[in-house]
């Protein structure tokens, strides 16, 4: 169970890191923002998944993935667009409110709503994974968010151009598998 954690919460991670490099600065309040959001995505995809069954996997299984695919591709090419901006007119938004803050927690924790699907097929008791996976989610953002801001400031450009192919790479990696 730690192990399909850890591996649900690569996503977040990822992301988490591409946010930490944008924002640059963070305050407790971002942090605790988005690893409280994504560590609730992730506990509660599984659940979702685990409930609707065959149905809800029949239904959006495919175009799932290829929706948090694109969600990931653009956020990772936007990160790499902003480090060339010749007008140096940077995104101001913050991530971690409103609508992209649902975008960001439906693109990580999709994969947990095929693995809440494969524990109700198995006939595992729901809960205490999702308890794990949401905690093991909600911790690597917080280490992707620090690990990301020291890079960003120490690398500057190139940390924001390997956040996003990190990104585009996790997108491919979405229609892959």
């Amino acid at each position: 169970m730690i192990l399909l954690a850890f591996a649900l919460a690569f996503d977040a991670f990822a992301v988490a890191i591409a946010v930490g490099i944008k924002m640059g600065r963070l305050d407790r309040w971002v942090i605790f923002r988005l690893s409280w959001h994504f560590g609730f995505a992730q506990f509660g995809m599984p659940i979702l998944g685990w409930v609707a069954g065959e149905y809800l996997s029949g239904v959006i299984g495919s175009y799932a993935r290829w929706l948090a695919a694109i969600i990931l591709a653009v956020i990772g090419i936007r990160l790499i667009w902003e480090q060339f901006d010749p007008d140096g007119r940077r995104w101001k938004g913050d991530p971690t409110r409103g609508v992209s803050l649902l975008i960001l927690m439906f693109a990580t924790s999709v994969d947990a709503l095929a693995a809440g699907f494969t524990l109700g097929l198995v006939g595992v008791q729901i809960l205490y994974p999702t308890l794990i996976i949401g905690v093991v989610a909600a911790s690597m953002t917080i280490l992707g968010l620090i690990f990301g801001k020291v890079v960003g400031l120490r690398f500057g450009r190139a940390a924001g151009v390997f956040g996003g192919l990190i990104l585009i790479g996790l997108a491919v990696k979405t229609i892959v598998n």
